[in-house]
């Protein structure tokens, strides 16, 4: 019998992945970010604003997952106020996901859970 996926639904094991445009097949840049897929898990704890800046921020770091951007130019390249990138910013750090002393940001690791 077939596991569902992560929807539900069956999934037949033997069946290969084809995409559904293969001649748009991405492939991994030299340059290329990776996020923690328990990440997605912790989504629902976060405000859009929240999740934004933390998808900027990993896209921006370096291999440690320090990036210097300023407030002023990440609320521009997002199309948010300043005052948003700040209040998200404190709330990333109080939960554990971003440390923080100017002018540096660095993503931490995702913590695992208690239970």
């Amino acid at each position: 019998m077939a596991k569902p996926d992560n929807h539900g639904s069956p999934v037949d094991p033997t069946r290969v992945r084809t995409p559904v445009d293969p001649t748009r097949v991405r492939s991994v840049p030299a340059h290329f970010a990776w996020v923690d897929h328990r990440l997605r898990d912790r989504l629902g704890t976060l405000t859009l604003e929240e999740i934004a800046l933390l998808f900027f921020l990993h896209l921006a770091a370096d291999k440690t997952g320090c990036s210097f951007w300023a407030d002023s130019t990440i609320a521009k390249r997002l199309g948010v106020r300043e005052g948003d990138i700040v209040a998200a910013r404190f709330e990333l750090v109080r939960k554990g996901f971003v440390a923080y002393r100017y002018p540096l940001y660095q993503i931490l690791p995702i913590a695992e859970d208690a239970s």
